[in-house]
């Protein structure tokens, strides 16, 4: 029996035998992107699939097909190869996305011809089923991710979290669902899975909206955006059209308003973009987007993340969004941004996530749950629920991993099915908006929980754990004194007399 365990250790096989043609894992993931879109695209020029009713010829031009490649070796596989990918990279859609800017990094013509044939060609993949063969590719994914030489990590949301905010989300199937920094595809995915999974008698238009129309995402980098639109292809979702878009999404709102936004935007250093909804404010050497729809000017990315994602909800539209700590306690846009936040929107929940669970490392950094409201005299906000994973909490990639069952007591505290009967627990507590709003800059960064490995007595975690803390906190350290350097014009690596 062919399982996703058997496909995707068979496909990671080959990643080995190219390694020695100089490929890196990611490159031998988009080489293999290429060459599974196109060999599905055969599958379905034929039958059974001709023979549907419904059947429409796959949006290859002729000539840069799979059997064009199958029919080549050597010099001439190569160089066909490269002419396939440069033509594909220029049509619309679904094509355009997963060909966008494509490149043969497959040097060795012999090593291509063994990827196309012995191991591309020979399965029948259309015929896997959606689970089999998206499963196998998610893997592959992940893999990619803990490769950290790349940074690909920093487009891989561990899978357990996601499965544990879509759980106390619970998309419908009539909802639209957006990801404005959606990476490969890991929160679109879930959304899809969990609805499929408790809908099961959703009629033909819900399927058909869930397939094509719910699922809406933005990815600025290539490369992640052509992993993300593949990652849904294989799990059956979308076609020849896609709703992943090749942009930042900060610069400006699509003009449609979705139901549920869950994100995990990029970490890191400031923007070389200021956006806002002050065009006359100081700009330094950075690019000034206006954004009138915004609360406060900032080139704070996770900021201008937050205000951008209020923007993108319907009214009623609820939010689930990943933000780094400094979010909830920096002053200035930070502080307009929070009790802006807490008066016009239903600010209700935050999941304080332990350290050692994000392939990009240094990060430490929270789930924000809010339900955009319309206009009102009052705040919106009454009371925000913390839960505390992180004190106390050890997390490894690779020695202690977040399991799915370390965010039940979570899942089962924020009680989605009636949120109005949440009651307080050791890691669980209730605050009112005046609390909240009468804390220096309505500072959200807030912890009651007494940190054990501060004690003389206490038990210390393993050397790796905290060898590994000590790492996130120096890395984090230094980013916050790359973006000090950058506001005054220096080299951060050159600060000496700082």
């Amino acid at each position: 029996m062919t399982t996703a365990a058997s496909v995707g250790q068979k496909l990671w096989n080959y990643c080995n035998v190219l390694r020695d043609d100089g490929l890196s894992y990611g490159d031998y993931l988009e080489q293999l992107t290429y060459l599974l879109f196109l060999k599905m695209m055969d599958e379905r020029s034929r039958p059974p699939y001709t023979l549907l009713p419904d059947y429409r010829p796959p949006p290859i031009p002729e000539g840069y097909d799979w059997p064009s490649l199958v029919a080549r070796d050597g010099e001439a596989l190569e160089s066909h190869y490269r002419r396939t990918l440069e033509t594909l990279s220029r049509q619309p859609g679904t094509l355009g996305v997963i060909f966008r800017k494509a490149q043969n990094k497959i040097q060795e013509p012999a090593m291509l011809a063994r990827l196309v044939k012995e191991l591309i060609d020979s399965e029948n993949w259309l015929g896997l089923s959606a689970d089999v063969k998206g499963d196998a590719y998610e893997s592959l994914l992940e893999r990619n991710a803990q490769d950290v030489k790349t940074g690909a990590g920093q487009y891989f949301t561990p899978r357990p979290l996601i499965q544990a905010i879509v759980d106390v989300m619970r998309p419908g199937p009539d909802d639209t669902i957006c990801d404005p920094a959606c990476g490969t595809g890991g929160f679109l995915l879930a959304a899809h899975d969990y609805i499929v999974e408790n809908h099961p008698a959703m009629d033909q238009g819900q399927r058909a909206h869930l397939k094509d129309r719910a699922l809406h995402g933005w990815e600025i980098v290539d490369s992640a955006a052509r992993l993300c639109v593949m990652n849904l292809y294989l799990h059956g979702i979308g076609g020849d059209e896609t709703n992943v878009v090749v942009d930042d999404s900060l610069r400006s709102h699509p003009g449609v308003n979705y139901d549920l936004a869950l994100t995990n935007p990029p970490f890191g250093k400031k923007s070389s973009l200021t956006i806002g909804n002050d065009p006359s404010g100081p700009q330094r050497e950075s690019l000034m987007v206006e954004r009138p729809d915004f609360w406060a000017t900032t080139s704070n990315k996770q900021l201008n993340f937050l205000q951008h994602v209020r923007t993108l909800l319907k009214t009623q539209g609820r939010a689930a969004i990943v933000v780094p700590d400094n979010v909830l306690f920096e002053g200035g846009a930070g502080e307009t941004v929070r009790r802006k936040l807490l008066a016009e929107c239903d600010v209700h929940t935050l999941l304080r996530l332990p350290t050692g669970i994000f392939y990009a490392q240094g990060v430490k950094a929270n789930v924000l749950f809010f339900d955009r409201k319309p206009a009102a005299e009052s705040p919106w906000t009454k009371d925000l629920w913390i839960y505390d994973l992180r004190t106390n909490r050890h997390f490894t990639l690779k020695t202690s991993p977040l399991t799915r069952a370390d965010l039940d007591d979570f899942v089962a505290c924020y009680n989605a099915g009636n949120p109005l009967e949440r009651a307080e627990a050791e890691r669980f507590r209730r605050f009112s908006y005046d609390e909240l709003t009468k804390r220096d800059k309505a500072n959200l960064d807030i912890f009651w929980l007494r940190d054990e490995s501060m004690e003389d007595s206490a038990t210390l975690p393993p050397p790796d754990v905290i060898a590994e803390e000590i790492l996130e906190d120096l890395r984090a350290a230094l980013e916050q004194l790359e973006e000090i350097a950058g506001d005054l014009g220096a080299d951060p690596m050159q600060m000496d007399d700082v």
